[in-house]
């Protein structure tokens, strides 16, 4: 019988690179909430092999791509012998900043080791997700969390109070950015590569002790210094953005898309829609409860 996996995006209430470090990442602390936005996955057992089909023709389903490495990885740690054929449901945008493909890859190792009987411990996975990119081991757990070294270091946090009744408006540009170029970039930009450690315990300590307006103004993004330079209609969102209620609107990760935290549904619809009127129908909008 097919198995089937939910698997989220998530958007980065922070993303603070402290400095370069010897192996060639960031040093970075980060702040990941995951979002209901879903890509869907299936999984079944076959005799042999690896097929992957995706529901996006613009995503290669060869050893390029996540789900791909983590099933092969995956296979071959636990010493398994069968096959596995994967489809993959696409609704998360591509090249976003959502952490799609990361999301894709964690539960890709989830889901296997389930339809495989466990042959692999939580800390053998976790290596496996850290393996596969910062952004994966996030994703083998379900709650907000302070990432450090290069991203894979997490540690799970409660719910916000801040965000109660809080939903989030994403809106995706209709390009990518490349997260390689976003911090290859910041060689020209030395006070967003440089930053001081301590942002994400102050969000946090905001996000646990007061509402969301006060913690609005401590949203950052180093990454956001090459991004907006590039892209200035980015900035242009932002501000409409800001100027018509959402307490905080940031790009997510290496972009390129922007989401605003409000407080209530029907205020977030409502700036959907001055969104569209402002901006026109060509974007991608979605409004989602955090």
């Amino acid at each position: 019988m097919p198995l089937q996996r939910k698997s989220p995006c998530k958007v980065n209430f922070l993303l603070n690179v402290l400095d370069k470090r010897p192996d060639g990442y960031h040093e970075l602390e980060t702040i990941l909430h995951p979002v209901a936005l879903y890509d869907l996955l299936t999984f079944a057992r076959t005799a042999s092999g690896l097929e992957l089909t995706c529901s996006d023709p613009a995503l290669p389903t060869d050893a390029s791509n996540l789900v791909h490495r983590a099933a092969t990885k995956f296979l071959s740690t636990a010493r398994i012998k069968d096959g596995v054929r994967i489809h993959l449901e696409k609704k998360i945008p591509l090249a976003a900043g959502l952490g799609g493909g990361s999301s894709n890859a964690a539960h890709t190792l989830l889901a296997l080791n389930e339809l495989f009987g466990q042959p692999l411990t939580a800390g053998q996975l976790h290596n496996l997700a850290a393996e596969l990119g910062s952004d994966v081991p996030f994703f083998l757990q379900t709650q907000p969390a302070l990432a450090t070294g290069r991203g894979e270091r997490i540690i799970p946090l409660e719910p916000f109070p801040a965000l109660q009744e809080a939903f989030i408006l994403l809106i995706h540009p209709g390009f990518g950015i490349s997260t390689a170029w976003a911090y290859q970039q910041l060689a020209h930009f030395p006070e967003a590569w440089q930053g001081a450690p301590g942002r994400a315990e102050q969000l946090i300590a905001l996000l646990q002790t007061s509402d969301l307006p006060a913690a609005g103004p401590a949203f950052y993004n180093a990454l956001e210094a090459p991004a907006l330079r590039k892209y200035p209609l980015l900035a242009l969102f932002q501000e409409f953005l800001r100027a018509n209620g959402a307490s905080a609107a940031l790009m997510s990760g290496s972009g390129s898309a922007t989401f605003a935290l409000i407080h209530g549904q029907t205020a977030a619809e409502r700036l959907a829609e001055q969104f569209r009127v402002k901006f026109g129908d060509s974007y991608w909008l979605a409004v989602l409860a955090l």
